[in-house]
């Protein structure tokens, strides 16, 4: 499931306008958008649109299926998607969760993929359907699990004919990347990212695969749906979504109709339903494909028209969605939950190409654009709450404004959403500075011109386009049009808009109420079949592509080098595709060296000069179009700008004055340690800080980690922020470097000559303190947090980082623990639907000399942990060997490096990351011919040499009431932990919510 977020909007115009700086009236006539139809030389008719940074080639075939093309050279990929206008909005109202249900089912195959003999498998198959059937309409629950019992008998009995994950392997032996779909409102989209030269096979596989449904594997899929509804409750944000759609919409499916489905129609699956569904809408003129990459546009589409062709056609109708009676009053809802506390406002608009659209747009970047908003600068800047923003979203039938605040300590959740709300206010008064309207176009043609290069940005966006039928025209004028809205208009519009016309969602934290708790059903495991191969595989795979060969970096010739008269080196890499520039001011000191550094760098975010207040300063950036910051991690500090080269100049210079003329404040100071203290409380309701941060820092280092080492919030408060801005200004004084990414060196020398000014002879950094790794194994690392599910985490400590393990750790990584095609996937969830998530990998240390590491993970309910940790532990003791699965597996690594480019930035940090290695050349290269290489032989010898029998430090964070200890104490010694003790935080006050 997706959600739209402020990065995502910004795409959406982003993408669209390059070039178009001018903002008075007249730009609109040099940029006119005008639709062009055209015919290429095989016939094939197709649109354009004048003025269309993307390129964008719209065909439409005789069966009405849109095929959406565009070019992009900077990779030998291209990235696909599959859009069809079915979302949660056209379920049925007895049937919620059908169009999420069937998107997991799409990966199932057809007839031809994933089956040993189909006609046999379709007759147990229809006895299941039959079964379901009974078993929705049965009301006696004793009797309902009779039947299911029959369900569990019959599936694995068909089990015996189907060859689980095919599609998936199939799809990654391709080369394939970011295989998946999403589920939303009004859409169903399916993605890879495939290597150009296997554009031929993907359309083989998946042509076949829209052509027709086959439910099999069905009732293990079901539990991975279960899984997927106790994660969502077990998020407060999604249930705090819930809640506001639900209020927002009353009678429209938006909040009616959860794209999750509710409980009750998950228990009850009807496959005749989800096969109707199919058929109603996964016709050619209500899909799209969508290509953006390396491609030629007259060769693609005849192939598009080969594969699609000739799918029949269907009239689809929509089902009548209910209209909204206007809000007239706030409508004010409640939500608790185990995370820290937090409010959602939201205002219901008009949908996708209204005035609304438009208006609000401009209206959310003047209140929140992460630099110069009223939000950023009134609220966030001044630290008046803990953190602020807004972002819109707009769908078919309406849209939203949407508002979130989360209270900073001693305030209630209440005085923190009346903050917000003031700043709406400041809106309908005019209260903005006239500039802001321009600055925000401007802003929005500077992350056009990043996004523009990304083949996946400009695709998401004609998703976009597609399933809310809109022109595409009427994107590529959006810009146009909105540098046509005037302030006084403006203001009009949010007094007419803007009224008690809202809803507040407060989420308290606190016990969750009405969990509902799934019961554990018996599952005879699947037949995996891993060795089977159906015929039209074998077709697929007999098929020749293009042979495409890696490309290596030369990196002493990519990375030129200079110097500026003071001495001082400068790395640099030519930009050549826009007129964007990036300068970065390396340290290699960080934490390591200076316990105070992070301290002193976060808090100059909130200083200003004499020259410039800090809002001022925010200003004059977002005016010129750069972005700023810096920040101090372990070992390494970085001051940078961003943003259009001919003001890279300019920016430096507010930067060094930023640098030079800071001025402390002992308010802002304590506002800043407030803020840090509320910071480190909410990382103990966060489960996945819990998680990811802190239990996986303490089974790497115990007590001694570097997440552990840190002050007091009472020393925090003790310290001279006088003495901290020292510090900031003391730090040019130390030895630096400079990476220059542009199209003019001469510029960057001539700003960093006029700006940074630095002494004679710069110090050496400070000794560097070092942390031990923690010897694993024997130890069950326990945290009880108020959730349905259960996460557990395995780690073990390898030995150090060799070169030579790169090869075959990445092989083993693909065959083995990552992603649909696993082993450990098809196992634990494929075959047993133990766990919705689960995956294992062997981590190469990011530097020589330290330690590799083995992990694993499982994410699924509570009484189905002990299950899933015996399958999970036999796996790793005991590797399955299927030879098709390796050599699809060898397969996507040799394509998926022959497809890298690595290009722009990446360049250099690549490179930096390389040298932390112990290497001076591109290492690919040599990855790449031990892969070829490779036999199934080896990667056993690699598992028992470095998987197999490792001792684990065990990570658990669950609900303590559903956990069997008596089961984890055999996995080692239990030790249940305070999250106080495992960030080190002192115990925290409690506070009015």
């Amino acid at each position: 499931m997706k959600k739209m977020n402020k990065l995502f909007i910004a795409s959406i115009v982003a993408v669209l306008f390059i070039g178009c700086k001018e903002t008075s009236n007249d730009s609109s006539k040099t940029n006119e958008v005008k639709v062009e139809n055209q015919k290429d030389n095989n016939g094939f008719n197709y649109v354009s649109y004048t003025n269309d940074p993307t390129g964008l080639r719209l065909y439409t075939l005789d069966n009405g299926l849109k095929v959406y093309l565009a070019q992009n050279f900077k990779e030998p990929k291209i990235q696909t998607f599959i859009p069809v206008r079915a979302g949660s909005v056209y379920d049925p109202s007895d049937n919620t969760g059908l169009a999420h249900y069937l998107e997991h089912m799409l990966f199932k195959g057809t007839s031809k993929i994933g089956s040993v003999d189909f006609d046999k498998e379709k007759v147990e198959l229809q006895k299941i359907s039959d079964l379901y059937e009974k078993h929705k309409a049965e009301k006696d629950p004793k009797k309902k699990l009779e039947i299911y019992k029959e369900i569990d008998k019959v599936s694995h009995e068909a089990s015996k004919l189907a060859i689980a994950n095919e599609y998936d392997n199939m799809i990654s032996g391709l080369g394939a990347e970011g295989t998946n779909a999403w589920t939303w409102h009004e859409e169903t989209v399916y993605t890879n990212k495939i290597p150009a030269n296997e554009l031929d096979k993907w359309l083989k596989v998946e042509s076949e695969r829209f052509s027709e449904l086959v439910l099999r594997l069905f009732h293990t899929e079901l539990e991975a749906v279960y899984e997927e509804y106790n994660i969502s409750q077990d998020s407060d944000f999604r249930r705090s979504s819930f809640t506001l759609m639900d209020a927002l919409f009353p009678n429209h499916p938006y909040g009616q109709q959860p794209t999750i489905g509710v409980s009750d129609h998950l228990k009850n699956p009807s496959m005749e339903a989800i096969h109707a569904y199919f058929n109603k809408y996964y016709v050619p003129n209500n899909m799209a494909v969508i290509l953006v990459g390396d491609l030629q546009f007259e060769e693609t589409i005849q192939k598009v028209n080969a594969a699609f062709g000739g799918m029949k056609s269907k009239e689809v109708t929509y089902p009548e969605r209910p209209q909204e009676i206007a809000i007239e009053k706030p409508i004010i809802k409640e939500v608790t939950g185990p995370e820290t506390a937090r409010t959602n406002i939201a205002f219901r608009s008009k949908g996708i190409g209204s005035k609304d659209e438009k208006y609000l747009t401009v209206i959310d970047y003047i209140l929140s654009n992460s630099t110069a908003g009223l939000i950023d600068l009134n609220l966030n800047q001044k630290q008046k709450v803990q953190s602020a923003g807004c972002y819109t979203e707009f769908m078919n039938d309406y849209g939203l404004h949407q508002f979130y605040v989360t209270p900073k300590n001693n305030q209630t959740l209440e005085e923190a959403t009346e903050l917000v709300l003031g700043e709406i206010e400041r809106i309908k008064k005019g209260e903005f500075e006239d500039w802001i309207i321009d600055a925000v176009v401007k802003n929005f043609e500077l992350n056009q011109v990043r996004q523009n290069l990304d083949a996946s940005s400009v695709a998401y966006q004609y998703v976009s386009a597609f399933v809310h039928f809109q022109d595409w025209g009427d994107k590529v004028r959006f810009l146009n049009e909105l540098k046509q809205i005037k302030k006084e208009d403006l203001v009009a519009f949010a007094n007419d808009f803007y009224k008690e016309n809202y809803v507040i969602v407060h989420k308290r934290q606190g016990k969750v109420d009405n969990l509902v708790k799934v019961p554990k059903p018996k599952i005879t495991p699947n037949k995996l079949n891993r060795e089977k191969v159906s015929d039209f595989v074998t077709s697929v795979n007999t098929m020749k592509s293009e042979d495409l060969s890696p490309k290596y970096i030369d990196y002493k010739s990519e990375i030129q080098k200079s110097k500026i008269s003071n001495g001082l080196e400068i790395e640099y890499i030519k930009n050549t595709d826009n007129d964007l520039a990036e300068l970065d001011i390396i340290f290699d000191m960080g934490k390591d060296h200076n316990k105070k550094l992070p301290i002193a760098v976060g808090y100059l975010e909130y200083l200003g000069t004499e020259k410039y207040s800090p809002e001022d300063l925010k200003k004059e950036f977002y005016k010129l179009g750069i972005n700023y910051g810096v920040s101090a991690g372990a070992e390494r500090s970085y001051v940078y700008l961003s943003g259009l080269r001919e003001n890279l100049d300019k920016g430096l210079a507010l930067l060094e004055d930023l640098w030079n003329n800071a001025k402390a404040d002992k308010e802002t100071y304590k506002k800043y340690i407030d803020k840090l203290a509320k910071q480190r409380n909410d990382n103990k309701l966060s489960k996945g800080q819990i998680m990811w941060s802190g239990l996986w820092n303490y089974g790497q280092y115990g007590e001694n980690s570097r997440l552990r080492d840190i002050y007091t919030i009472e020393e925090l408060n003790s310290f001279n922020p006088e003495e901290l801005v020292s510090l900031v200004k003391e730090l040019k004084n130390y030895k630096h470097r400079v990476f220059y990414y542009g199209k003019d060196l001469n510029q960057a020398k001539s700003a960093l000559e006029n700006n940074h000014s630095i002494v004679e002879k710069l110090k050496d950094y400070p000794e560097k303190k070092s942390y031990e790794y923690a010897k694993t194994g024997d130890n069950v690392y326990f945290v009880n947090y108020d959730m349905v599910q259960a996460e557990m985490l395995f780690l073990a400590k390898g030995e150090e980082f060799d070169p030579q393990k790169m090869a075959v750790s990445t092989l083993f990584n693909t065959y083995f623990g990552s992603g649909l095609s696993s082993i450990v996937f098809q196992e634990i969830r494929e075959s047993k639907s133990l766990a919705y998530s689960a995956f294992s990998s062997y981590s190469n240390a990011s530097e020589k000399g330290k330690p590799n590491y083995v992990y694993a993970y499982i994410g699924t309910q509570a009484n189905k942990l002990p299950d899933a940790v015996d399958a999970m532990m036999n796996l790793m003791n005991n590797m399955p060997e299927a030879e098709k699965q390796f050599n699809a597996a060898k397969n996507a690594a040799l394509k998926k490096i022959a497809a890298q480019r690595i290009n722009d930035t990446r360049i250099f940090w690549t490179y930096e990351s390389l040298k932390k290695r112990g290497f001076t050349n591109d290492n690919r290269e040599e990855v790449y011919n031990a892969i070829k290489n490779l036999t199934m032989k080896d990667l056993k010898d690699f598992f028992d040499n470095n998987i197999k029998g490792q001792d684990y430090n065990i990570m658990v964070l669950a609900n303590k009431k559903d956990i069997d200890f008596k089961s984890l104490s055999k996995l080692g010694k239990v030790k249940e932990l305070d999250v106080d003790h495992l960030f080190n935080y002192e115990k925290a006050k409690k506070v009015k919510l």
